[in-house]
């Protein structure tokens, strides 16, 4: 990858507490076991992310982690600010942009099928497209990058539905942009119940 000192990955989180992250997922599964599979996926987002030679910010819902699973020697810490998600979002792009970065994508947590391939290709694509975007399977995205900040991708969206994607694409119809492969992100018992890899949370579950 080329330029990675312009590159900046924006990795959006909730701060681990019971009763409070998975809540979708909870309501099948009970809140330990929800809290047990987030941490799960933020353990695989930090393996998939700390190889990167970009610059990465964590940024934290509630309140910034001390000595937790993001290594303050590979990611800055900083707190989401705004009444919604798509304001939050805008603050830490707008932030990334003036600090003088040319390449900057988001990114969740929960996300199982997100490699750091798929991170590093994201980079690439976006030195032929101003835009990259990764559809999701419940109609929202799972990764949005920028080569200069467009604000209405950040407006007018009901966040956490099945139009964000739609939407978002409407606002780029008349510009520079790629889609990447259709995921799917981690909400509810159904996204993850055939997977392998968490058996082991919903042995007594399913």
């Amino acid at each position: 990858m080329k330029d990675e000192n312009n590159c900046l990955l924006l990795i959006f989180t909730r701060n681990p507490e019971l009763g409070k992250c998975k809540t979708r997922l909870a309501a099948s599964v009970g809140d330990k076991t929800a809290l047990a599979i987030y941490t799960f996926l933020l353990q695989h987002t930090v393996a998939i992310t700390a190889p990167l030679k970009v610059q990465k910010t964590v940024y934290y819902s509630d309140k910034i982690g001390v000595n937790d699973l993001w290594d303050e020697n590979v990611y800055h810490k900083k707190l989401q600010e705004g009444e919604d998600l798509g304001q939050r979002m805008a603050n830490a792009f707008k932030v990334g942009f003036k600090a003088g970065y040319k390449r900057i994508i988001v990114i969740g947590s929960d996300l199982f099928d997100l490699s750091t391939h798929d991170l590093i290709a994201a980079f690439d694509k976006m030195q032929s497209n101003d835009f990259v975007l990764g559809p999701a399977v419940d109609g929202g995205y799972y990764l949005l990058g920028m080569t200069r900040f467009l604000p209405e991708v950040f407006e007018a969206k009901n966040w956490g539905t099945d139009s964000v994607l739609k939407d978002t694409l409407k606002n780029l119809k008349h510009e520079n942009y790629t889609l990447l492969t259709l995921k799917n992100d981690v909400d509810v018992l159904e996204d993850i119940a055939d997977i392998p890899a968490f058996k082991p949370f919903l042995k007594n579950k399913l």
